[in-house]
């Protein structure tokens, strides 16, 4: 496994990081978001998710709620999972993640609640707070070799 770790200093420059990510995400692919509340999960798929649109402007609520939202690409479908909320691994079948995994890009904020449902990932993002730093944030993204 390949890791490489950023360093952002705001919310602009972990949407940067995120848009360059998202031009060399694999279709079909598995992209996994990890960290705590608040460590910039939402931010980094706001801007991966707008970047692979094409659409600076386009919605992207947080599927907090939902659990699941997709968005079709020039590339094909994203299928962006908020799985917080999930009460049971085998709950994910309800929201269409075999279909997800056959056709799209998957995009996963919560992975640690499919237990050992979780397949292996094509990126696997950690995101956390850079300690006494305010909106700082220490990215590592770890590919599979």
């Amino acid at each position: 496994m390949a890791i490489k770790q950023h360093s952002t200093h705001d919310e602009k420059e972990t949407a940067r990081l995120a848009a360059e990510l998202a031009r060399e995400a694999p279709f079909p692919g598995l992209v996994f978001l990890r960290g705590p509340l608040g460590s910039g999960k939402s931010v980094f798929a706001r801007s991966f998710i707008r970047t692979l649109t094409g659409n600076p402007a386009e919605e992207v609520p947080s599927p907090t709620f939902t659990l699941v939202q997709t968005y079709d690409t020039p590339r094909g479908t994203i299928w962006h999972f908020d799985l917080y909320r999930l009460e049971r691994p085998e709950d994910v079948y309800e929201l269409g993640w075999e279909d997800a995994l056959s056709e799209g890009l998957v995009l996963v904020e919560w992975p640690e609640k499919l237990g050992p449902r979780a397949p292996r990932p094509a990126l696997d993002i950690h995101i956390a707070a850079d300690q006494n730093k305010g909106d700082s944030r220490v990215i590592e993204i770890r590919t599979p070799l």
